[in-house]
Parts: structure tokens; sequence; C-alpha cells
């Protein structure tokens, strides 16, 4: 079985490479740390199974998400993230994505992940299906209003980014970032930035 592994940190690259030759006898591990890098690799093997990584610089793990079911409707793809909020599962899963597990999860957990997916199942963390349950019962969701560079910069925000470290983050301009951050706070009724930064940090918390 082809699997592409597309993160920006060697060392997990490294670990789930380790970890999944150990278990599965016939994986052939192919590696990228972008999504520029990994498009052409994806075109060209054809994986079986995509293992993917959301903070991504350039084109993010989203966005490579949508590009990758154009190019295969089919495409298995399981996001591997360090997001165990559910908006960012809830993200992935629209855009294609079969599965999501976060990197706080046991190993045995990814494996099982890795299994299901590639079988053709949805396969989601439990803790992270439990909240994505609960959301949808509460009918709640202002945050679902959001595209995703917008998810992507209230991500940055509630890293403690400034309007500038967003705008390098993304590779805009600063004038689309604050444009951007304008059209969030409309949708989430914030007057003010502060405020969107608050709702940002408890985005991360939650």
């Amino acid at each position: 079985m082809k699997i592409l592994l597309v993160d920006d940190h060697v060392v997990v690259r490294e670990g789930v490479r380790r970890l999944v030759s150990s278990a599965m006898d016939d994986a052939v591990i192919l590696e990228a740390s972008s999504g520029r890098e990994a498009m052409p690799v994806f075109r060209q093997a054809r994986p079986d199974l995509v293992i993917l990584d959301l903070n991504l610089e350039g084109i993010s793990g989203l966005e490579l998400i949508r590009r990758f079911v154009l190019e295969n409707d089919a495409a298995a793809i399981l996001v591997f993230s360090m997001h165990t909020e559910p908006i960012y599962a809830a993200r992935a899963l629209n855009m294609g994505a079969r599965g999501y597990v976060s990197k706080s999860a046991p190993a045995d957990e990814l494996l099982t992940a890795i299994r299901r997916v590639s079988d053709g199942f949805r396969f989601v963390e439990r803790d992270i299906e439990e909240e994505l349950a609960a959301a949808r019962s509460a009918n709640e969701d202002p945050l679902q209003r959001l595209t995703n560079r917008e998810v992507e910069i209230m991500r940055l925000l509630g890293e403690g980014k400034s309007l500038t470290g967003v705008a390098e983050g993304l590779g805009i301009s600063y004038k689309t970032a604050a444009n951007s951050c304008s059209r969030i706070k409309e949708k989430l009724m914030c007057r003010r930035t502060g405020d969107l930064i608050r709702i940002a940090g408890a985005m991360r918390q939650s």
C-alpha cells in the first residue's frame, strides 16, 4: 500500500513512518513537507492513502484536501493534526477527508484510523467525534459561516499572531488579512479586533 505523508515537521514524518512500517509490511511511505511538494507526488504516485497535517506553509491542509479530491474524488485522506477543536475536523470532513485523528491520540488509534480509512470507511478520533455530535445536537455554530481561509486566520490569531504575522503565515498581503478580519468580525458579530482575538483563543483552548 502506498501512503503519502504530508507534514512540515521531519520528526513527525519519521515517527509516523516508523510506526506504520513496523505494523504494516506492505506499506510504501512517500513524503512531502508542503502542499506544493505533495501535489506532483499525489498525481504521479496515486497513493492508496494520504495522511496530512492541516498546518502547512503556503497551501493549507484544508485547501490541499480540496485539490486532492478534485484530482481524485475517491482519494482516501486522513488528517493527522494537533488541532482537537471540532471545527477543524468538521471542515476537513466536509472538504472530503475520510478520517481525522489528533497528534495527541495513542499510536494504536492512528493505526486503526489508517486501516479503516484505507479500507474505505470513515474514522474520527472518539473524543472529537463526541464533540462533533454535541455541536450538531446543540445546533450551534456561527463559526461554520467562516470560509476555510477565515478559519486559518482565526487559528493564527489564536496562536497570538499579529495581522502582519497572519499575512506572512498565509502568504497574503497585510491588506487582504485586514479585510478578511473585518469580514470575520461581521460574521461573528464582533465589533473589536480584541473580541475576535479572544474568540480565536477560545477556539484554540476548547
